[in-house]
């Protein structure tokens, strides 16, 4: 094969992202020379009006073009990153254990990607979330059970697809038991194999008895399934143990490979290369390289590693052979559905009805709600989680001002407590704060996980025992005389809180 027809082929296979709110010239020009996917991300996001119209200028350069998201509805929102998911997200689904309720929001948004012009989700993420100190996953998992995981990764599949996107089980084989994060570093995992059996793989075996269309494999060292090489690199897990073992039969489609994870130790090109070598079909890149030159590169790579031998060429064309058929997956469930026109920003019905039915009260709330009136809120930020997004907004403060007039919000992050340590007076209901007399209510994202968080928490308790602690992230650690949980800082998930603090459900 000549080495235009190894580019087309390479270009098939890559799934990069662009910056800009339409697609830019270069992205045009190598849809029409054979790019087979782009991936859209929240700075591509304006309003649902101007993602139908991006999308529709892709599908005038190529109709057949694979248009996917990293859309999981949860804390993780590219749609609604301008305002926070009106969905709740998995851990709140798991919390309630319907599936019904978790295929009906997945269909609400499949419906919702649909008429945007999405063909592609990485969704839903199936890891199960074993390691409560998990830096990354949290509430992006269903839960810590295997089989709860499994029957609403199963659901979620169901639901999505049956809206005609395509859903992407992730990430294989499994981001639960980490501390380490694989945007910044390769996490390791020393499950026996055992173990991985009866846990991390029980949603992927599911996940492809649903029919799911597309795996994303994550950047994971398993010793247990190969001591060598992580799961995106790796032959053994990617063939013998997801297409032979598993059955999936689907597009395997990596993480990021300008993660560091990979990145830092096979290179950015390197890492691509050997994922296709390991039977990757699609390689994701764009989140922090999204230019020309960085598909290029890669594009490039892919063609070198053919012609020098280091990539058979049977295995690319295997490959873009793959991702074809999902676009031929995506085209027939388009022309199966009605055009409908894209969704008003205001949200989800069905979101916010399962996020009121995840909030969970623990503790006495009798004369405690409702709130009494205004109320002040101190809501501790964590570190910047690069997953979620810096640009997606969380918190209660405002949506119980809504409900509340008058409430009040201040946001503290360690830095703000390490150059006041002394105590949270000013802020916790001091009269020299100005909100004394005022209820008090302490919002907090994963507590068990940041030791200066519980400190300031524990002295506001001890100042301000009637406080309400409100936690938006995993319930591990239950504090206070009073205590609510969301599993989840969405949009839905704060306002759910909100309504139970105001009484007005």
């Amino acid at each position: 094969m000549n080495e235009r027809n190894l580019a087309g082929l390479a270009a098939t296979v890559l799934q990069p992202g662009f910056v800009g709110t339409a697609p830019p010239d270069w992205v045009r020009r190598w849809l029409a020379d054979g790019l087979g996917a782009v991936v859209l991300f929240a700075r591509n996001v304006v309003d649902p009006e101007q993602v139908a119209a991006l999308t529709a200028t892709l599908r005038a350069e190529r109709p057949d073009v694979l248009v996917a998201i990293d859309e999981e509805a949860g804390d993780v929102t590219r749609i609604e990153s301008g305002l926070g998911s009106s969905r709740p997200g998995n851990l709140a689904l798991g919390a309630v254990d319907d599936p019904a309720l978790t295929e009906e929001v997945a269909r609400d948004l499949g419906d919702e990607l649909a008429a945007l012009g999405v063909t592609l989700n990485y969704a839903p993420d199936a890891d199960v979330n074993i390691n409560p100190a998990n830096p990354v996953i949290g509430v992006r998992s269903f839960g810590a059970d295997p089989h709860l995981v499994a029957r609403h990764t199963a659901a979620w599949v169901r639901g999505l697809q049956s809206a005609g996107v395509a859903a992407c089980a992730k990430h294989f084989p499994g981001h639960g038991d980490t501390r380490v994060d694989s945007h910044h570093d390769l996490p390791r995992i020393e499950a026996s194999r055992g173990r991985l059996d009866t846990g991390e793989l029980v949603p992927f075996r599911a996940a492809v008895a649903a029919g799911v269309q597309a795996v994303m494999t994550g950047h994971l060292l398993v010793p247990a399934l190969d001591p060598d090489l992580p799961a995106t690199l790796s032959r053994r897990i990617l063939g013998d143990l997801l297409r032979d073992e598993l059955g999936f039969s689907g597009v395997v489609v990596t993480d990021a490979v300008e993660m560091r994870a990979v990145a830092d130790r096979y290179g950015f090109a390197g890492g691509a290369v050997r994922a296709l070598v390991a039977g990757a079909d699609a390689i994701c890149v764009g989140g922090e390289r999204a230019d020309e030159a960085a598909a290029r590169y890669l594009r490039d790579a892919i063609v070198a590693a053919v012609l020098s031998g280091e990539l058979p060429e049977e295995r690319l064309a295997e490959a873009a052979k793959r991702v074809g058929q999902l676009a031929e997956w995506s085209t027939a469930a388009r022309l199966g559905r009605p055009a409908d026109a894209p969704r008003p920003v205001d949200g989800s019905p069905v979101g916010l009805t399962a996020a009121r039915r995840a909030v969970r009260v623990s503790g006495d709330p009798a004369g405690r709600l409702p709130l009494p009136g205004a109320a002040h809120v101190v809501e501790f930020a964590p570190p910047h989680n690069i997953a979620i997004g810096a640009e997606t907004p969380w918190g209660l403060g405002a949506p119980l001002a809504e409900l509340l007039p008058g409430t009040t919000t201040v946001r503290l992050t360690e830095a703000d407590l390490s150059a006041e340590p002394a105590d949270l007076a000013a802020t916790a209901g001091d009269p020299a704060g100005g909100v004394a007399g005022r209820p008090l209510v302490l919002v907090v994202r994963d507590l068990h996980r940041h030791g200066w968080m519980r400190a300031a928490v524990d002295r506001a308790l001890a100042s301000r025992p009637d406080a309400v602690v409100v936690e938006l992230g995993v319930p591990e650690l239950v504090t206070g005389r009073l205590h609510l949980a969301t599993h989840g800082a969405t949009r839905a998930a704060a306002r759910a809180a909100a309504e139970l603090l105001a009484g007005i459900r």
